[in-house]
C-alpha cells in the first residue's frame, strides 16, 4: 500500500531541510567575509522579488526571496560573473575600495568562496558523528553467515564461513563495506577475493540485480550480493571518536557519489535517476514522515551534496571560482576577463541544461507523464 505523505508535508519537509542548509552555506561566505574585512552589501535566502528583510547596522541587507532554491552573498565591489574590477570600482575612494572583495589577495578570496561548502560538510559531519555516538558503528566482520540460495554469491561458489577480503582489488572490512559496494553495482561483474581454509581464492561473480517498491511507491533498482552476515557487530563510540567516524562516514557518502557520477557518464547508470528540488521535496516528506531521525539522516545527505556539488570546477558554483584562482595562482595573474566571461556563460547554460533535465525527471518521479499519456490513452 502505498502511502504519500502529500503535498503540503512535502513541501514544509522541502523548506525546513533546504533553507537552514543555504542559509548556512551563505553564512559560511559572510563569516569569512567578515572576517577578512569584505562588506556584504546583501544576504539573501532564495532569488527574485524580495518578500521581506531588513538592512542592519553595517549596511547589510538581510532578505528572503520568493523562489526559496538557493541564496546569495554579494559583496561590495563583486560587480559582475568574473569578479574583475571595473570603473565604477576604481573611482571608489580608496578605504570603500579596500573593503571591496576584488581588493582582496587571491588566498582570502579562495577561503572566502570555499567556506561556503565547508561549513556544508561540517555540519554533515557533525550530524553523522552524532549518529555514531548515539547508536554506535557498524563492525559487523565481512564473514558470509548464510548463502541465499539462487543469488549472486551463490552462483559464484561463496560458502558459508568465507572471508571476503577484496571486491575488485578494493579491501574490504565490514560487512558493510560488502553491501555498499554492490547496491550501486546491480549487474556488474567484479573479481572477488575470499579467504578460505587459510589460502586466497579470487573468483569472479556478477552482482545481483534487484528492484525494490517502498512504502510510498518509490522504485529502485540496486545491486545484491546474496550475502548473510553472522550475528551484527555494532560497537559503541566515544564522544572523541565521534568525530573521526562522521569524517569517515562523510568521506564514504562523497566516494559513493563520485561512483554514481562516473556511472552515469559512462552510460552504465541512467540519467533517469538524476532529481531536482521536485525530488528532493518529495523524499523529504517521506523522510519527514517516518520520523526524526530518517529526516535528520537525509539533511545530512543534502548537505554532504550541497557542499560537494558547489565544489565541482563548474563555472558559476563555487568550485568554478576556486578553479579560476587556482589558475591565477599558477599563472600569477587571472584569466583574462572575456575567457572568465564565456566560460560563466558555458557554465550557465549547462547549469539551466541540467535543471531542465531533473525537472523532467522529477515530474516523471510524481506521476505526471504518467497521468497525461493516461488522458491522451
Amino acid at each position: 500500500m502505498i502511502q504519500s505523505p502529500g503535498i503540503l508535508m512535502a513541501v514544509l519537509a522541502f523548506l525546513c531541510a533546504i533553507g537552514p542548509l543555504v542559509f548556512i552555506h551563505e553564512m559560511g561566505h559572510y563569516l569569512a567575509g567578515r572576517v577578512f574585512g569584505v562588506k556584504a552589501e546583501a544576504f539573501s535566502i532564495g532569488f527574485g522579488r524580495e518578500i521581506a528583510g531588513f538592512t542592519d547596522s553595517r549596511g547589510t541587507r538581510w532578505k528572503f526571496g520568493w523562489l526559496p532554491l538557493g541564496g546569495y552573498v554579494r559583496f561590495a565591489g563583486d560587480m559582475n560573473p568574473a569578479s574583475q574590477p571595473d570603473a565604477a570600482w576604481l573611482s571608489l575612494p580608496a578605504d570603500e575600495r579596500m573593503r571591496t572583495f576584488q581588493a582582496k589577495p587571491l588566498w582570502q578570496r579562495a577561503i572566502i568562496v570555499a567556506a561556503g561548502p565547508a561549513v556544508n560538510l561540517i555540519l554533515a559531519v557533525l550530524i553523522l558523528a552524532g549518529f555514531a555516538y548515539s547508536y554506535g558503528v557498524d563492525r559487523t566482520p565481512a564473514v558470509v553467515g548464510a548463502v541465499v540460495e539462487g543469488g549472486a554469491a551463490a552462483k559464484a561458489g561463496l560458502r558459508a564461513g568465507d572471508r571476503i577480503v577484496a571486491l575488485d582489488g578494493r579491501g574490504v572490512d565490514t560487512f558493510s563495506d560488502l553491501a555498499r559496494y554492490a547496491l550501486i553495482r546491480p549487474g556488474q561483474q567484479v573479481t572477488v577475493t575470499v579467504a578460505r581454509a587459510g589460502r586466497d581464492i579470487e573468483t569472479p561473480l556478477t552482482i545481483g540485480t534487484v528492484h525494490q517498491r517502498d512504502r510510498f511507491g518509490n522504485e529502485y533498482r540496486i545491486g545484491r550480493l546474496g550475502l548473510q552476515s553472522g550475528d551484527p557487530v555494532l560497537a559503541p563510540v566515544s564522544l572523541a571518536e565521534a568525530p573521526i567516524a562522521g569524517v569517515r562516514m562523510t568521506g564514504e557518502i562523497i566516494g559513493g557519489t563520485l561512483e554514481t557520477i562516473g556511472q552515469i557518464i559512462s552510460g552504465r547508470r541512467s540519467i533517469d535517476e538524476l532529481g531536482g528540488p521536485i525530488r528532493i521535496a518529495k523524499i523529504s516528506g517521506e523522510q519527514m514522515a517516518l520520523g526524526v531521525s530518517a529526516f535528520v539522516w537525509l539533511v545530512a545527505m543534502l548537505s554532504i551534496n550541497l557542499g560537494f556539488i558547489n565544489l565541482l570546477p563548474v563555472p558559476m558554483l563555487d568550485g568554478g571560482h576556486l578553479f579560476f584562482y587556482a589558475i591565477e595562482a599558477v599563472r600569477r595573474r587571472p584569466l583574462e576577463p572575456q575567457v572568465q566571461e564565456w566560460a560563466f556563460r558555458g557554465g550557465l547554460a549547462a547549469v539551466l541544461a541540467l535543471m531542465l533535465i531533473v525537472t523532467f525527471n522529477d515530474l516523471g518521479a510524481v506521476g505526471l507523464w504518467q497521468r497525461l499519456a493516461g488522458l491522451i490513452g
